[in-house]
């Protein structure tokens, strides 16, 4: 029997004339599609095609409560990249179609793609067990697309581990910030080590993010991201002006991991939306090359 296929995402006309890959990018991933604007005209489609890429295989265990289909979602993507490397027809759907596309044009990696792919499949797990799990998990997913858009972008080899560096502490810092989205999943993305330091579970903060511990333990994560975006940051010098786009989330992370650790933050409560502040962090980083 044949894998079935995720659900395309529905294709929203765009009043401002951006492509249907652009609106679905600003749609589902503003903060991404404000970082693509800084790219080269000629190469921000890459980056929404990513950005569009990222969030099918995010929701992968979003939409649904069973891992399995969540593992056959993923299957079904890595199955789509195989096909375009081997030069098959591309599948009939929104997001793989135009990826088949760019993979045989040489535009997007496909060994890029299915490390992002295999990344996702620790979010079908029951729990992230350590910190060490954790940051791997970072590295494979928002790190991944970090390297995946720097390598679109003609980034060098020696720039992209602090790319994927700087994008799993963009990863870390929207782990802490869906802290309630996963509670009301039922979910924690918490690594279980760190909790059982405050005396709690995974369930526990699935059930009631509320508790004093989980602020604790998300402040000690806040504290390693700022530590990795600086080690990512450091390794950027041979970053060219054109690939900036892909180290810019990274000036996102650190104005939301500094909140973290100021007094006050409550881990409970749905993050702030974006204002002035945040795009202008993304509009200097991209005059001032990341």
């Amino acid at each position: 029997m044949a894998e079935p296929a995720p659900p395309p995402i529905p294709a929203a006309a765009s009043p401002d004339g951006l492509s249907p890959l652009a609106a679905l990018a600003r749609q589902h991933d503003p903060d991404r599609f404000l970082c693509a604007l800084f790219a080269p005209a000629a190469r921000r489609e890459e980056l929404f095609l990513l950005t569009a890429f990222n969030h099918e295989l995010a929701r992968a265990r979003l939409a649904t409560s069973n891992p399995m289909t969540a593992l056959i979602r993923l299957q079904w993507w890595r199955d789509a990249v195989a096909e375009a490397v081997e030069g098959r027809p591309a599948r009939r759907h929104e997001v793989a179609a135009p990826l088949a596309g760019a993979i045989r044009a040489g535009r997007l990696d496909a060994a890029d793609l299915n490390s992002m792919i295999d990344a996702r499949e620790a979010e079908t797990e029951e729990e992230m067990p350590s910190r060490g799990a954790l940051f791997a998990y970072l590295r494979g997913t928002a790190g991944g697309f970090a390297v995946a858009a720097g390598r679109a972008l003609g980034a060098p080899a020696e720039s992209l581990p602090g790319l994927q560096a700087v994008g799993a502490a963009y990863g870390l810092a929207g782990v802490l910030r869906g802290i309630p989205a996963q509670a009301r999943h039922g979910r924690s993305l918490l690594p279980a080590d760190l909790l059982a330091e405050h005396g709690l579970t995974p369930a526990d903060v699935a059930r009631d993010p509320r508790q004093a511990g989980v602020a604790a333990a998300g402040r000690v994560l806040a504290g390693e991201g700022l530590g990795l975006l600086r080690e990512g940051r450091s390794r950027l010098s041979a970053l060219p002006r054109a690939a900036v786009a892909a180290a810019l989330p990274g000036r996102l992370a650190a104005r939301d991991l500094r909140r973290m650790l100021a007094p006050g933050w409550d881990p409970a409560q749905p993050p702030p939306p974006r204002g002035l502040g945040d795009r202008l962090a993304v509009i200097w980083g991209g005059l001032r090359r990341g």
